[in-house]
């Protein structure tokens, strides 16, 4: 059956997803969590969470999902010793290196992989297996036929998001609250700029980046019958009472399989962008599932109902057997649990009857009483002797100590075996000046200049190289390149995808950049390299270490990291960064411009969106597909920082060519040579010296 994953951002909400149904919570500390500006909770409320859902029968689920930086690694190890120990019961990761961590600590408490992850195939998901996860939690932009295929096949548990909040761009791939504000989406700082208004080459009062919520109720039988693990209801941010109201109805809806008006009606009062879509699922796309929050005002008469929910009584959810005998010896009660705990109470002598005998029947009824309670009665074997009674205190007095002890029992939890976390080799990466690659976006971008200058790699789509034999082979003649892989890549394109390596292989390509983990096994099995792109999120010591594990001929840090930060990270492989460029700050399954239309034209030529501030984020197409990446406005600069650049102990440095045209790249190769000054007004320092939150 479905497990429902009710979310939890205070001990309320964990109370209220509980009491409306949640087989499963998921809940984060005060940090390192992706929700950062929920409530959270403390490792004694997480021990106190973990006791009351463990004794209701329900699981938790901790979100340690944000990258850590490497003075944040020791917290993070205290933190997962911790939860070991208070007995949650699964930690989603996005960081490996917090997985890797998760691994040697609490050996014993399963993983599961993030939708900050960005899984999206089936090499992305046997790769998480590969890792040692048992679970992973899919993005949301998959179709039901895409969720289906990877049931079918997936060696671990697939997790699902049903019901919440879409972002526009793909989890773990959206930098642009940090670009714009230095809060950052993968730390738990996400400002939510999608939800802003833009306009198309100027500002306009329109929500181009605001989706409409998830919602997947109707479809609960059929994840089902795929073989999906878990159901997710997105909400750690939301109040009590909403998290009440949807659990509660995604509860009736796989307990009954019936959807009514009044269960939708509910859960678009609870909360709503102008109605819900379900288009990614369906694959609907456009602009039908755009929509913006209207706040109502005051307190709606669903708060105060989906409040008594959990304010007002224990749902009760545990069923228990008991045993009862009552003989003028003495009386016994045994009570049972489903995972066969069992708990006796002893309880006083019966009394000779006087009037009325105490008969096995009304034992059973005053036993079975067991309102205000986590439990329900499900059977009463009840014995009594002939011709005695007990009184009705007696027999309460019984069952309130058999449930309490029982009570204790569910609570209790062994003491995990812990171990310690992996110890990381500090090793420091090359002196002096840094190499030089580059990485263009279009054909027109390989300018004659650029071919002279001393490059390492150059970086070209691997849609262009194809297209063409002949350049291809011409460009490796003078210049070692690198084939760059799509941002993204569903299982329906990986053939075409490996189609295009064997060819470019036939050519004497013989390394590919890739920047999701689903890419690295078809590169592989296709004979090629692998370098990894700042899509894998490196932001540590420890997560470099594992990218050296996975064989990467280089990798690319994450450009959320400062200067120091870079300087300081262990560098067991071959390190670069991005050094010039417009930064790609999203990319989206949803064409913009087909948002704006209904129709795609985005092959045509590159748009871009304005924000009220008149700031400008260029729009293009992700290598030859619908998806979108939307740029920054402002270029990343560092070419006049060449002295900070040669104490980063980097193996290189990359030029991003994006909109340049072919004057454009020729001038800032001569800035390489002799750097011009620094323009605040279209460049920027990125993250790099100020950092994220």
């Amino acid at each position: 059956m479905l497990e429902l994953l009710a979310p939890a951002g205070s001990m309320d909400a964990l109370r209220a997803a509980v009491q409306n149904g949640a087989d499963a919570v998921y809940l984060g500390y005060e940090s390192l969590n992706a929700r950062q500006g929920a409530k959270n909770f403390t490792p004694q409320t997480v021990t106190e969470a973990v006791r009351y859902c463990h004794v209701r029968g329900v699981a938790v689920h901790l979100a340690l999902n944000t990258l850590v930086s490497d003075r944040e690694l020791e917290q993070a190890a205290e933190m997962i010793r911790q939860a070991a120990v208070s007995g949650v019961d699964a930690f989603i990761v996005q960081d490996l290196g917090v997985a890797e961590f998760c691994r040697r600590i609490a050996p014993q408490i399963p993983i599961h992989g993030s939708t900050q992850m960005t899984i999206h195939s089936l090499p992305g998901v046997q790769m998480c297996a590969a890792w040692g996860m048992k679970r992973v939690v899919l993005s949301r932009e998959l179709s039901r036929e895409e969720i289906a295929f990877l049931c079918q096949n997936s060696p671990i548990e697939i997790e699902v998001f049903a019901h919440g909040a879409l972002c526009m761009c793909y989890s773990g791939q959206c930098y642009l609250s940090a670009a714009i504000g230095g809060r950052s989406g993968n730390r738990g700082r996400c400002a939510q700029p999608c939800r802003q208004s833009y306009g198309y080459g100027r500002w306009e009062e329109k929500y181009p980046l605001s989706l409409k919520d998830n919602c997947l109720v109707p479809y609960l039988r059929e994840l089902e019958a795929f073989g999906v693990t878990s159901i997710k209801l997105e909400g750690r941010m939301k109040r009590p009472e909403y998290v009440a109201a949807v659990t509660g109805v995604y509860r009736q809806a796989l307990d009954t399989g019936v959807v009514t008006q009044e269960m939708m009606d509910r859960l678009l009062a609870a909360f709503n962008r102008q109605g819900f879509t379900d288009g990614y699922y369906t694959r609907r796309l456009g602009p039908e599932m755009f929509g913006t929050r209207q706040e109502p005002g005051g307190e709606a008469p669903w708060m105060k109902e989906a409040r008594l929910t959990y304010e007002a009584g224990e749902a009760p959810r545990v069923g228990v057997r008991m045993a009862a005998s009552v003989t003028g010896r003495g009386s016994r009660l045994t009570v049972a649990d489903p995972e066969g705990r069992a708990c006796r109470v002893d309880g006083p002598p019966a009394e000779i009857a006087r009037k009325m005998w105490l008969t096995p029947e009304v034992l059973a009824a005053r036993l079975a009483k067991t309102g205000g309670t986590p439990y329900r009665c499900l059977d009463v074997q009840a014995e009594v002797e002939p011709g005695y009674t007990l009184s009705a205190a007696a027999i309460n007095g019984m069952r309130r100590d058999a449930l309490n002890q029982l009570t204790a029992l569910r609570a209790r939890r062994e003491t995990p075996r812990l171990g310690r976390p992996p110890k990381i080799p500090q090793i420091e990466g090359p002196k002096g000046h840094p190499a030089v690659n580059a990485q263009v976006f279009s054909r027109d971008q390989v300018t004659e200049r650029l071919l002279r200058t001393p490059l390492a790699v150059l970086y070209v789509p691997i849609h262009l190289l194809r297209q063409d034999p002949a350049w291809c082979r011409s460009l490796l003649a003078k210049v070692r390149v690198c084939a760059v892989l799509p941002r993204i890549a569903h299982d329906t394109e990986l053939p075409k995808l490996r189609q295009a390596m064997l060819d470019l292989r036939a050519l004497g390509v013989r390394e590919v950049l890739a920047g999701n983990p689903g890419l690295l096994p078809p590169a592989r099995e296709c004979g090629m390299a692998v370098r990894g792109d700042f899509g894998l999120n490196l932001f540590n010591s420890a997560a470099v270490t594992v990218a050296r594990e996975l064989e990467l001929r280089s990798a690319t840090l994450s450009f959320e990291m400062t200067l120091p930060q870079i300087r300081d990270v262990s560098k067991p492989l071959d390190c670069e960064i991005l050094a010039y460029g417009r930064l790609p700050l999203m990319v989206t399954e949803n064409c913009v411009l087909r948002g704006r239309t209904g129709e795609c034209s985005c092959h045509l030529a590159p748009t871009k969106l304005m924000d009220k501030t008149g700031a400008e984020f260029p729009v293009v197409r992700d290598a030859d597909t619908c998806r979108s990446v939307v740029l920054n406005g402002r270029k990343l600069n560092l070419l006049d920082r060449q002295e900070d650049l040669t104490r980063l102990g980097l193996w290189a440095i990359r030029l991003v060519f994006t909109t340049e045209n072919s004057k454009e790249v020729d001038q800032v190769l001569q800035s390489l040579e002799s750097p011009a000054a620094f323009d605040p007004g279209s460049c920027t320092r990125g993250l790099y010296l100020r950092g994220v939150e």
